[in-house]
């Protein structure tokens, strides 16, 4: 286990992180631009305009997780520091990859990880104990908007992945 001189509590004070209500895990939004993309400028399916990009710190610790979800945005998430994290993708072609999000001296692990607009994806340590942490930045354009969210329901994706059904159950709430 790595020891390190900063734990996750020290984190979630300096950065202010509070609960990530439905999702799991600690947060902070620290950036939200100014620039404007209209409606008649976004893809299909967003309803109105949004800015062009967000960015919030994320932290996950021990045994909590963040749940099954998907974004109408591409999301880019950034290893800052603490231990590895696994990062669960079910993609649109159904094809399935976990990514070992952390350090670089670890051979296995990246530092950023890209999870494209409508995958569905979930993340939790590697290791489940408490002293365990992963804190990062996520980035997302173009810019997150609550309407734009979609948290995983169990039984719903079980039956169109039953395939995954193990990691589904693992990391959804309900």
């Amino acid at each position: 286990m790595l020891s390190m001189t900063k734990d996750a509590s020290y984190w979630i004070q300096k950065l202010s992180l509070i609960p990530l209500p439905e999702e799991g895990g600690m947060y902070k939004e620290t950036f939200r631009s100014n620039i404007t993309i209209p409606e008649a400028g976004l893809p299909p399916g967003y309803n109105g305009s949004r800015v062009a990009i967000t960015d919030i710190y994320y932290l996950l610790q021990g045994k909590t997780f963040s749940a099954f979800h998907r974004l109408r945005s591409d999301e880019l998430w950034h290893f800052h520091t603490g231990t590895t994290l696994l990062v669960h993708i079910i993609y649109d072609n159904s094809h399935y990859e976990c990514v070992h999000l952390g350090r670089s001296d670890n051979p296995k692990s990246v530092l950023r990880v890209t999870l494209p607009r409508g995958s569905w994806f979930a993340a939790e340590m590697k290791d489940k104990d408490d002293s365990c942490y992963a804190l990062l930045s996520c980035v997302v354009a173009p810019g997150f908007e609550l309407s734009d969210f979609e948290i995983g329901k169990r039984e719903k994706l079980i039956n169109q992945f039953p395939e995954y059904k193990e990691v589904i159950t693992r990391l959804t709430h309900r």
